[in-house]
């Protein structure tokens, strides 16, 4: 067969160029990559929540007498201090009924003028034994009388004050006071519905309430128990405030309250801190985002997030080992924070982590380091990292 004899030469060229292509892949050499040293280091971390504010202060503003309503004296809505006026009830007929209790007060005064003159009398009489033992008895008694009398007209006198005195309702404090329940000309009720006029709500100290679930106050706590975290000293945690729009409060407060027990209906534990709000940028009922600084990552690693990648086992990393090749890692992770991964746990201080180049790597091929990345800068714009130098890790339970 001839047509044979001439395919084989070039079936053997062929093969002998498909072994000389493979000579040449081996023969490239190690991959280029580029890596980063990991560093250990203590790491701020910050618990984030839906949060809501409240009015540290909320005060029912109520009449204690009953009249009709003059005039609503402030606008509302608006800003009140402490001491401000209100509301006006009609003082008029207050004023009468201390004009009659001051009255009754005289005549009760005269009787005990002329009571002790006449006990005045009648004891050296009574010595004398011109008038009967009987005859003092009564005069003490008289004047005894007159004077209890004196000091309920007194106390009525001071009664009659202290209402016309609430005719004029004031704030108890610096709040903002809503609408006026209850308009002009008409009559109050003292002790009725009638009786609430409005409510002013202190907005200095805000209130910044939200919850966290059981799940994770358990994680919590285990993982300080575990020594992955460290809390603050006596527990002394730090709120930080983001708004709707993204905006961060400029006031940090402080955690002031946490509840007894858990909520039946949903599981969680209410948190409460307070926030000064002298300027009154925050107002009482605002959707906020609460985050919570103060515990730490005693040995927390970060490592761009570029180096992380997952597979059906989890989260690694390729490092680059004594022998310089590359070997598969894998990682615990928590969340990240910008473009940096916080590792929970496989990394150790000191070892390499690559960072880009993986397109040609495989489980113990050479590689050849490129370039070394600084280790990971702290983060600017969280509370933590400013004071601390270190970089802030932010995860939500």
């Amino acid at each position: 067969m001839p047509h044979l004899k001439i395919l084989a030469p070039l079936v053997i060229a062929t093969i002998l160029a498909a072994c000389g292509e493979e000579k040449t892949v081996t023969a490239k050499g190690p991959s280029e990559v580029t890596a980063i040293q990991v560093k250990v280091q203590e790491t701020p971390v910050t618990f984030e929540y839906t949060a809501q504010t409240e009015s540290s202060q909320l005060v029912d503003i109520r009449t204690r007498v009953s009249g009709f309503l003059d005039k609503r004296v402030y606008k509302e809505g608006s800003l009140v201090r402490s001491g401000q006026t209100l509301f006006q009830i009609d003082r008029k007929p207050f004023e009468a009924q201390l004009a009659a209790a001051k009255g009754e007060l005289s005549a009760q005064q005269a009787r005990l003028s002329v009571a002790q003159a006449t006990l005045a009398r009648v004891k050296p009489l009574v010595e004398q034994n011109a008038l009967s033992k009987k005859d003092l008895d009564d005069s003490i008694g008289n004047e005894q009388t007159a004077k209890a009398a004196v000091e309920v007209a007194r106390a009525n006198v001071m009664t009659a004050e202290l209402n016309l005195g609430y005719t004029t309702i004031k704030s108890p404090l610096n709040g903002l006071a809503s609408f006026a329940k209850i308009q002009d000309g008409s009559y109050l009720n003292a002790n009725s519905q009638d009786a609430l006029l409005t409510t002013v709500a202190a907005l200095s100290p805000m209130r910044v309430v939200f919850s966290v679930s059981e799940n994770a106050l358990l994680k919590y706590r285990d993982n300080i128990a575990k020594g992955f975290l460290k809390a603050p000293e006596k527990e002394n945690y730090t709120i930080e405030v983001v708004l709707a729009d993204g905006s961060v409060y400029p006031e940090k407060g402080r955690l002031t309250f946490a509840d007894t027990s858990y909520s039946q209906g949903t599981g969680t534990i209410l948190l409460r801190a307070e926030v000064d709000n002298a300027q009154g940028t925050l107002m009482p009922g605002q959707f906020v985002r609460a985050r919570m600084t103060g515990a730490t990552y005693p040995n927390g690693i970060l490592v761009p997030q570029k180096a992380v990648q997952q597979s059906g086992q989890g989260y690694f990393v390729w490092v680059i080992d004594k022998e310089s090749k590359a070997q598969t890692r894998p990682i615990e992770v928590g969340n990240w924070m910008e473009d940096k991964w916080l590792v929970l746990g496989g990394l150790h201080a000191g070892e390499t982590v690559i960072t880009d180049g993986f397109m040609r790597l495989a489980p113990g091929a050479p590689v050849k380091l490129q370039r070394q990345e600084a280790p990971a800068p702290r983060e600017p714009g969280w509370g933590p990292s400013r004071a601390s130098g270190a970089p802030c890790s932010r995860i939500s339970f």
